[in-house]
């Protein structure tokens, strides 16, 4: 197979030819159609998450047809086209996963970054972490749906009750979300890197109430902030902009360090939390909600040698929507 691996962090992927993975007990091997490139991979590239699996093949967004199995995998699921997310294993027995957490398991695997994932033409997943996508006809567009959708939706989920809401980093989970948030009857203020144009005046066709830089007052009180972009200056800003009683959620899984900051920021019982990893159960949720609100994805389409330029349109803000490996 032909694979684009991380041999060092913080080096560029290199293309390989590599033999075709096999299936384990329990394992299903996916030809992979796409996957979609994630501000995780680069944190992974970029050297900002530790202990990764070296060397590595990254990419936790991926779409394809399942075409061999392991021992104890019903055959029948041949020929079926599936979704691998980033939680790619969870223990099942430590105290998060017996409490439904298993986004918190103490010793889980991740598609990309402790086990090989889809920046190549085959990858092996654990079957009980892939999901059926019987709805998906278009490999491309579902792709950024298996991060950027899902833990978008986590983050959603998190805002409660919110009905004004901002996004910090308007990438390709908030242009998820917003049309999600929209259809809910929600109100979307988009914050963008300073002078990005490009990102604002995507996020008003997308049905955004606002959309300006990330150091704009707005005049609007916000119920709720979710902050998508790693920069952990950004979180006293956002407790700015929200009300007493709002809640800032910080969706990423690497950040900046968070500035010091005078109480005065956070008291009025503003709260901020974090949002880690995902839940098969979000999946359950999130695939019917984002068929229902009709959601589109926007999509730049790279092919597999090009994965370099991806990664790096992505880290200097290039992209409006998300970028997809196509092997």
């Amino acid at each position: 197979m032909k694979a684009m691996v991380l041999e060092k962090p913080g080096t560029p992927l290199v293309l390989k030819t590599l033999a075709d993975p096999r299936p384990g007990p329990g394992e299903i091997r996916i030809r992979v159609e796409a996957c979609a490139v994630c501000r995780t991979d680069l944190h992974v590239v970029d050297g900002e998450l530790d202990h990764p699996k070296l060397p590595l093949i990254p990419g936790h967004e991926i779409v394809g047809m399942v075409d061999a199995v392991g021992d104890n995998v019903d055959r029948s699921i041949i020929g079926s086209r599936v979704g691998v997310p980033w939680l790619g294993f969870t223990c099942g027995h430590c105290p998060y996963c017996r409490a439904g957490r298993e986004n918190l398991c103490d010793m889980p695997l991740f598609t990309g970054f402790t086990r090989d994932g889809g920046f190549a033409s085959h990858v092996v997943a654990d079957q009980r972490f892939s999901f059926r996508l019987e709805f998906a006809d278009d490999p491309v567009a579902v792709a950024p749906l298996l991060c950027a959708g899902l833990i978008g939706w986590r983050s959603l989920k998190k805002t409660g009750d919110a009905k004004r809401i901002g996004l910090f980093g308007f990438g390709a989970a908030a242009h998820i979300i917003t049309q999600i948030a929209i259809w809910q009857g929600r109100e979307i203020y988009a914050f963008t890197r300073t002078g990005d144009i490009s990102a604002q005046r995507f996020a008003i066709s997308l049905g955004a109430n606002w959309a300006g830089g990330s150091e704009a007052t707005l005049e609007t009180v916000l119920d709720a902030a979710i902050i998508f972009a790693p920069a952990g200056e950004l979180v006293p800003t956002a407790l700015r902009a929200v009300r007493k009683g709002g809640r800032v959620v910080c969706g990423g899984i690497h950040m900046s360090d968070i500035p010091r900051m005078s109480y005065s920021v956070l008291w009025g019982e503003r709260e901020i939390v974090s949002v880690a990893n995902l839940t098969r159960a979000d999946a359950c949720e999130f695939f019917p909600v984002a068929q229902k609100a009709q959601v589109t994805t926007h999509t730049v389409v790279y092919p597999l040698e090009r994965a370099n330029e991806a990664l790096d349109d992505l880290r200097r803000g290039r992209l409006n929507g998300a970028a997809v490996i196509v092997p």
